[in-house]
């Protein structure tokens, strides 16, 4: 049925006219972006990190790397036919500030904005990044320490402080993190790099893979371009005996089978919930669980849908702004107040701009 408030005779066209109105002064506001200016006119990736409030680019031979404190905001720019098309991110590190975070979140929108809502918008988290995300990079991204304040910069051989890299996962995902520098940080299973600056060590351990190896010496090859191959790169077997690396690290102890298995994403029956103003007031209504049909889906609303693993704030063709406007929202007051792991991923998509993730959690 088509909702009364938005559809009726006499009211339709000033309500779509005061739409409009908001969407323009919105758009504007965001055109007052420097940053902003001339995206979206291109194929290709664009990264940018928040740094105090401000939107500022992050170097382009950078851009495999995210410090575990800030908050950054990736834009992958693709065309289908002759259409642009986009999907936008904002990626939040575990030691991110509250600050940084919703600065990224708004300028996240911000940007659909421009876009004149045509991105679908993600929410990555730390060490939990969608197949998407990853696929930027196809030699993997490194997960460093620090933040804005504390990031590293140039390399200088008196001062520079060693750092130990974890690498591990298959030939579909590899990831790099930075982890503590001691012996205890190391596992039979998987490669580490401990990078000394001047001095680059690549540490296999007895029981890692071929993707591991292979990932771990791609990196320590671009650490030594990014220094203009002055650093010296070693590469040794876990029993093998290096005094420099051992010592870095504390001194030999007894070496882990495995690292220690993280907490996955919970998964459960997908669940659909309805967002909609057309009573007067906003209402938030479960409309389906387990066995859902596409069917449910309105043009008039915007859902909210739980797949189990992930979280869709999807917008009906014909939402109302409100509708728009919120959605985000409450997909996030949901993953709170359903007590849901704080790293589910949350996607914003339109209707027509639907993925395959999205469409497999409906029955046919």
């Amino acid at each position: 049925m088509l909702k009364a408030k938005k559809y009726d005779v006499a009211n339709s066209n000033l309500e779509l006219f005061g739409s409009d109105i908001e969407r323009n002064v919105k758009k504007a506001a965001a055109e007052h972006e420097n940053q902003w200016r001339g995206v979206g006119n291109a194929v290709g990736l664009k990264i940018w990190r928040i740094e105090k409030f401000q939107v500022v680019p992050w170097p382009v031979e950078k851009y495999s790397q995210f410090h575990k404190g800030d908050s950054y905001i990736v834009l992958n720019t693709y065309k289908v036919g002759n259409a642009f098309k986009f999907d936008v991110h904002f990626w939040l590190g575990s030691e991110t500030t509250l600050d940084e975070a919703g600065t990224a979140a708004y300028k996240t929108v911000e940007l659909d904005t421009l876009l004149d809502d045509v991105p679908v918008q993600h929410r990555e988290v730390e060490g939990y990044e969608s197949q998407l995300f990853l696929s930027y990079f196809p030699k993997g991204i490194r997960l460093l320490e620090g933040g804005i304040d504390s990031g590293f910069n140039h390399v200088q051989p008196e001062t520079y402080q060693p750092r130990l890299l974890h690498v591990r996962g298959t030939f579909k995902s590899i990831s790099c993190v930075q982890v503590p520098l001691s012996c205890s940080s190391l596992n039979a299973g998987d490669v580490f790099i401990l990078d000394l600056g001047m001095k680059i060590i690549q540490w296999n351990g007895s029981k890692s893979n071929g993707a591991e190896r292979n990932k771990a010496a791609q990196l320590c090859r671009a650490i030594d371009d990014e220094r203009r191959g002055l650093p010296t790169v070693e590469v040794i077997e876990e029993n093998e005996n290096c005094a420099e690396f051992w010592n870095t690290l504390g001194g030999k102890s007894a070496i882990a089978l495995d690292a220690p298995s993280s907490n996955s994403l919970v998964t459960h029956e997908p669940v659909l919930n309805r967002l909609s103003d057309a009573s007067g007031r906003m209402t938030f209504t479960e409309v389906g669980r387990g066995r859902i049909t596409k069917a449910v889906l309105s043009s008039d609303d915007a859902f909210i849908l739980d797949t189990g693993a992930e979280i869709y704030a999807w917008i009906g063709k014909r939402a109302s702004p409100n509708e728009r406007k919120l959605a985000i929202q409450y997909a996030q007051n949901y993953l709170l107040s359903h007590s849901l792991p704080p790293q589910t991923p949350i996607c914003r998509i339109l209707e027509g701009g639907e993925n395959e993730i999205f469409a497999a959690a409906f029955s046919a």
